[in-house]
């Protein structure tokens, strides 16, 4: 199947202090930059006024730039649960507001993006914004890091060659409510039926 003309793609790294998105014009092999930045949260006490946040501007990129897809970073394996489960449920927010737009999500690791950027799994964020600033032709430095974190995952998907609609393979893609709760029973609360 041929790739599409031209797609755009919202990449979002997830967080509760602040949430990071990029988003990427793709026309044929060429990727152009469109916009990136951060949605800050850290004056915000509530967790859940926090999630609202991440959910209600998740909603307005893509109701703003009409995506045809969005990427999204998984939450790294760390060794301190709280942070992992804030982590979930940010990213789970931003899963919800594209869900609720029907948008195609595919979820990558954060070392398949840096690989896909730089060549490193390893590489620093300031070595990820840097090329990313070389392959897409900005000057302007992000007041966050975290904004180029976002952009990474647009350009890491387009990277990837997958046409909208279609799964990448090893990569979980979902095109509506009804196919994610289905695969994640065990991640939806009350959706699961109860044993007897």
């Amino acid at each position: 199947m041929e790739l599409q003309k031209e797609r755009i793609i919202l990449g979002i790294d997830p967080g509760t202090v602040v949430m990071g998105y990029g988003l990427v014009k793709e026309v044929g092999t060429k990727i152009e930059l469109i916009s990136l930045g951060v949605v800050k949260m850290e004056k915000i006490d509530d967790p859940m006024l926090k999630l609202q946040r991440i959910f209600e501007k998740t909603v307005a990129l893509i109701d703003n730039y009409n995506p045809d897809c969005l990427a999204i970073e998984a939450p790294f394996y760390g060794k301190n649960i709280q942070v992992m489960l804030k982590l979930g449920r940010a990213q789970g927010m931003a899963i919800a507001a594209a869900l609720s737009r029907s948008l195609v999500i595919t979820e990558y690791a954060p070392r398949k993006i840096k690989q896909s950027i730089t060549g490193n799994g390893n590489a620093t964020k300031e070595q990820v914004a840097a090329m990313l600033q070389s392959l897409l032709k900005f000057t302007e430095t992000p007041d966050f890091l975290d904004a180029t974190d976002g952009l990474a995952v647009a350009v890491c998907h387009s990277f990837q060659r997958i046409p909208t609609g279609k799964s990448s393979g090893s990569k979980k893609s979902y095109s509506g409510w009804d196919t994610f709760v289905k695969d994640n029973t065990n991640r939806v609360a009350g959706l699961a039926k109860p044993k007897k």
